[in-house]
């Protein structure tokens, strides 16, 4: 019994040796264990004051952030760690806010100095974190690696999520100028605790760590990388405690929504290819939408109309507001009471009563009280045709379209019960950095509802720049359509309340185009979308 023992005891030995020899435990900055440090950034951070001492820097503004230079003693271990991670799998991660590569978890990788780094920072630096803030962090960290490429970018949020405490992220990185992009951006709140600007960027560099308290107020983010042959590579993670309180959410109201205007066909006549107001043609658009809720309209605009229109957006004159916020939003829409006549309208055109009907004629959706309910589908074509020579101009359009589908005839019982079409629409002026994000609001707010999607000045435009418009269904990764930028090509995209939209960010390679080129880095649409 005693010789088995010793047996056991031998072979536990050898597992400890084994383990040792694959694990090579981190040694962080000797400023982790120096306990006056630890008392200045723990009397600082609870002040909500600055703190510097060697390598390390406390500053509370915008919000706490802490910056630890050299943060593993070992320039081999470094070295070392930054190879075995350039060894992992990584996968492209890209969806509304963000596009960039990301390894799995690295909580169960067994490589020598990935191993040894999740041990210091489990356990000597996360205890080191909650003496600094005063509270327990759970044992399970939070840890993953990631690779920030050309035109690569993370963008504004604030991380909180149940249970994050405290983000980390530890950079190795080439020698790193801010010119590079790639910066830790840091965002100002406004009074309802939204994103308001960038006020802060901080400059990757080498075995640095940054690292800073999730808190309602914690916006930041990755600026795009400029740098076409340098690698952002860097390990990050969160720890994880009781949440900071939060305040109540801030609600946006929504847009105001408007009837149509009182215009005739006569807008249509000027400005409109005469092929979308052949009633055959119609009702083919028409049979294709209802096949698939969406359509392109290619060549929409009357080519002299389009020509004055995309000249006169480009005009000095316009004068454009910055819409967000950047957690939102980030683009440009027009003050319309500075804009030329002719852009004035093709506003007025979009919001017109026949434009209205002509929609309703495109998608067999119910946006004019002439359009027709499922018993109108069963009246008589020639009462549409009486009503055509006899009728006002409006409902001599409603009436063309006898052929597919519907036959648009008025009924007066119909249009008392029916509510009233809306509509809410913007023209936007889209630049390199410009973008719109899914939010929790877009989710709860989700109607049935017509988009419409007009583009101008994007004749060289390619995919790959962004400004994309990307349908997704909700809480689902899967792209369910993504509509282009292409030059006078209206697109219609009837959407359920399960579907949501978002514009890709745009990206660098936009801004490479000629300046003398036809697109001029700058494209614009007006977007609208109505409501039954």
């Amino acid at each position: 019994m005693s010789c088995k023992r010793q047996l056991g005891d031998s072979e536990n030995v050898k597992k400890i040796k084994k383990r040792n020899k694959r694990e090579e435990i981190a040694k962080l900055s000797p400023l982790i264990e120096d306990e006056d440090v630890k008392r200045g950034v723990k009397e600082a951070w609870s002040q909500q004051a600055s703190y510097s001492h060697g390598g390390l820097e406390l500053n509370c503004y915008p919000f706490p952030h802490c910056i630890i230079r050299n943060f593993i003693q070992s320039d081999s271990f470094t070295e070392n760690l930054k190879r075995e991670l350039l060894e992992l799998n990584f996968h492209e991660k890209s969806n509304d806010l963000y596009k960039f590569k990301q390894s799995d978890d690295l909580k169960k990788r067994k490589e020598t100095h990935i191993t040894g780094l999740r041990a210091a920072i489990f356990g000597q630096f996360r205890t080191w974190m909650g003496e600094v803030l005063g509270v327990d962090l759970e044992p399970t960290v939070d840890i993953s690696c990631a690779k920030y490429q050309y035109t690569d970018v993370l963008l504004c949020h604030d991380d909180e999520l149940e249970g994050r405490r405290v983000a980390f992220i530890l950079y190795l990185v080439p020698s790193w100028e801010i010119s590079d992009g790639g910066t830790l951006d840091l965002f100002s709140t406004d009074g309802n605790f939204q994103p308001d600007n960038v006020v802060k960027s901080l400059v990757p560099s080498w075995n640095t760590l940054v690292l800073f308290e999730v808190s309602p107020t914690s916006f930041h983010q990755v600026a795009e990388v400029l740098s076409e042959d340098k690698c952002r590579l860097s390990l990050s993670g969160w720890f994880h405690g009781p949440s900071l309180e939060r305040p109540p959410r801030h609600i946006e109201p929504p847009l105001l929504r408007s009837p149509h205007l009182p215009r005739d066909e006569t807008l249509l006549l000027e400005w409109l290819n005469p092929l979308y107001l052949d009633a055959e043609y119609q009702a083919q658009v028409q049979e294709e939408f209802e096949d698939s809720s969406e359509i392109q309209l290619k060549n929409f605009l009357k080519e002299e109309k389009f020509k004055e229109l995309n000249e006169a957006l480009r005009l000095a004159e316009n004068k454009w507001t910055k819409c967000g916020p950047p957690n939102k939003r980030c683009y440009e829409t027009a003050l319309l009471e500075s804009s030329p006549e002719c852009v004035s309208a093709c506003w007025e055109l979009l919001r017109s009563e026949a434009f209205f009907l002509l929609l309703s004629n495109f998608t067999g959706l119910r946006l004019h009280y002439l359009s027709p309910s499922e018993e109108d589908c069963e009246e008589e074509v020639d009462e549409a045709q009486a009503r055509e020579t006899t009728g006002s101009p409006t409902e001599k359009l409603a009436s063309k379209n006898t052929k597919g589908m519907h036959a648009y005839v008025w009924k007066e019982e119909h249009s008392k019960i029916q509510s009233t079409p809306v509509c809410v629409g913007e023209l936007r002026r889209w630049t390199h950095g410009g973008y719109t994000l899914l939010h929790d609001g877009d989710a709860s707010r989700a109607e049935y509802a017509l988009d419409l999607l007009l583009p101008l000045g994007c004749s060289d435009w390619q995919p790959d720049f962004g400004g994309f418009t990307s349908y997704v269904a909700n809480e689902e990764d899967e792209e369910l359509l993504t509509v282009y930028p292409e030059e006078n090509s209206l697109a219609l995209v009837y959407r359920d309340k399960e579907t949501l939209k978002f514009v890709k960010h745009i990206n660098h390679r936009s801004s490479t185009l000629p300046i003398g080129d036809a697109c001029m880095q700058t494209f614009f649409d007006f977007s609208f979308v109505y409501y039954e």
